[in-house]
């Protein structure tokens, strides 16, 4: 294991407790910035350039049928292929946290469809889920199972705010752990299933997971009802027959007491863990070996790294894996300095050599923890952000009927269209114009012929001319149809009121005309 020190040059801001990573063929991407996207990277994904122990973040583009992407802090990621050679390297996305603090229920499915030396181009869309919806959460592990030619989601773990009824505005951020229900996710027809197993007492978050063909290992964890990191060790198995899955889990011996840890792959069945937290103040330094063969589960201790004494001495840490068995760490900055950055980082290499594709296996784990300014000190919800991903690729035939119809109504009624002849609005390049924007252009709906919906800024619309026209029920015209409604709804002529003329009572000799007031003392005066 060889720990080195790396600089990030530019955007460093932008790596913040709570974020992922994702490897794509060795390229690896950074996600979840703190805060919405700017105008140097709308998407919010950027490319983590690592040359010479030197870090770029270089930002990427999305297709114009992608959806929209917030940038979520601790969600669960998984890696998976379908079928096809296009599916062959793609991320599912689910839940974490919004710059708004708020927590997403959403599902998301990220590819790349274009790749230069300059740029990466992805697709992410939006999968709909039906049935047993899984609530917003974040701590949680997703991953993918492989059954008689068949694939499922396996969705389990996590924290959610509390219910309504019982946030207070003192507790209103108050979070609890998720019902200790297993969720099983298909991702081609969007259904989802909960399962209550008897040997899942506790909710957990911030666990370890791994999955291989049709069982999934749960590892550690921490239970905040019960404020203790049990040494769990779960083996759920999945089968999918023609009816219905049957899932049963099974209480293994030889776990671990550890919450927030990252793990990374360095070989077909090999795994090791790195760092975590054993108590609620105290980094876990020890590094385990966790291997999978013949369906039996190993772990044992190994030789750790040579710490550095800013990490032995730091209270928290955060990072995520890169694959290819090495991660990606950061540490606070000394506030003792003059000039300080706000965090260090390391790249940690766990494998002696980079690990082909085929060695791969199908691993996930969750993102862990929350912002240290969001939470009490030294709590789970604050440790270290290690999305355990490993370097796989998780089969699953996708969502090609599904999503084929949702990306034709896109194009026709979505935000991100060409509304006009003179539309630029820009899904990669879109920032906010109005003040009631807050990740979407606002839009009007044309009601010429069968009707289509225009960006109210290309229409050049005041913010107050949109707000009364999308608070009223009057038709809108755009500017191409503004004149053919206008011919269609020309009023007709009227032609003006006249007048009668005015009587007036003339003084001989005189072009002056006298008011009746007048009129009325010159025949008194004549009289």
């Amino acid at each position: 294991m060889s720990l080195q020190m790396v600089t990030v040059s530019n955007n460093i801001a932008l790596i913040q407790p709570g974020f992922s990573l994702m490897n794509f063929d060795g390229q690896v991407f950074f996600f979840g910035q703190k805060g919405w996207p700017k105008r140097s990277c709308p998407t919010g994904v950027f490319h983590l350039d690592v040359k010479h122990n030197h870090v770029k973040l270089k930002p990427t583009i999305f297709s114009k049928d992608s959806c929209y992407l917030p940038p979520l802090r601790y969600p669960a990621t998984c890696t998976f292929k379908g079928n096809l050679e296009s599916e062959k390297h793609q991320y599912i996305i689910h839940g974490g946290k919004t710059p708004n603090n708020e927590l997403s229920d959403k599902i998301y499915v990220m590819s790349i469809v274009c790749k230069n030396n300059k740029r990466v181009t992805f697709r992410c869309t939006e999968k709909d889920l039906v049935g047993d919806v899984p609530e917003a959460r974040y701590g949680h592990s997703i991953n993918v199972v492989y059954s008689r030619g068949k694939s499922m989601g396996v969705l389990f773990g996590g924290r959610s705010y509390m219910p309504s009824t019982h946030r207070t505005t003192e507790k209103w951020n108050s979070v609890a752990d998720c019902l200790p229900h297993v969720f099983l996710v298909d991702f081609e027809f969007g259904c989802a299933t909960s399962y209550i197993l008897p040997e899942l007492q506790d909710g957990l978050s911030f666990h370890v997971s791994i999955a291989k063909n049709d069982t999934i290992y749960i590892l550690g964890g921490h239970s905040l009802a019960n404020n203790i990191r049990p040494a769990n060790l779960y083996r759920i198995r999945v089968d999918l027959p023609l009816g219905s899955p049957a899932v049963n889990c099974t209480v293994l011996p030889g776990g671990i007491s550890v919450s927030s840890a990252i793990l990374t792959q360095t070989n077909k069945d090999e795994f090791v863990i790195v760092g975590g937290y054993q108590l609620e103040n105290q980094k876990r330094m020890i590094c385990n070996i966790i291997s999978l063969e013949d369906n039996k589960i190993e772990i044992r201790e190994m030789e750790t790294p040579d710490w550095t004494p800013d990490i032995k001495h730091s209270k928290i840490w955060f990072g995520s894996n890169m694959g290819n068995g090495t991660v990606f760490l950061g540490i606070p900055g000394d506030n003792k300095q003059v000039v300080s950055e706000a965090f260090y980082f390391y790249t940690l290499k766990c494998a002696e050599e980079d690990m082909n594709e085929e060695q791969t296996t199908f691993t996930n784990s969750q993102t862990s923890t929350e912002d240290p300014g969001d939470s009490t000190p030294f709590e789970d919800s604050e440790e270290f952000c290690f999305s355990a991903e490993a370097n796989s690729f998780d089969g699953d035939d996708e969502f090609d009927t599904y999503n084929e119809d949702d990306e034709e109504d896109e194009s026709e009624t979505g935000y991100w269209i060409t509304c006009c002849s003179t539309c630029d609005v820009d899904i990669n390049t879109w920032v906010p114009f109005y003040s009631t924007e807050l990740n979407k252009p606002a839009m009007i709906y044309c009601s010429h012929g069968d009707g289509h919906w225009v960006h109210a800024q290309c229409m050049d619309l005041a913010e107050r001319t949109l707000i009364h026209l999308s608070a009223g029920s009057n038709k809108y015209y755009c500017n191409e149809h503004v004149e053919i409604a206008r011919a269609l709804h020309t009023p007709q002529r009227v032609l003006p009121l006249k007048k009668p003329p005015m009587k007036s009572l003339r003084k001989k000799g005189s072009g002056k005309i006298l008011t009746p007031a007048k009129k009325s003392f010159l025949r008194r005066l004549f009289d």
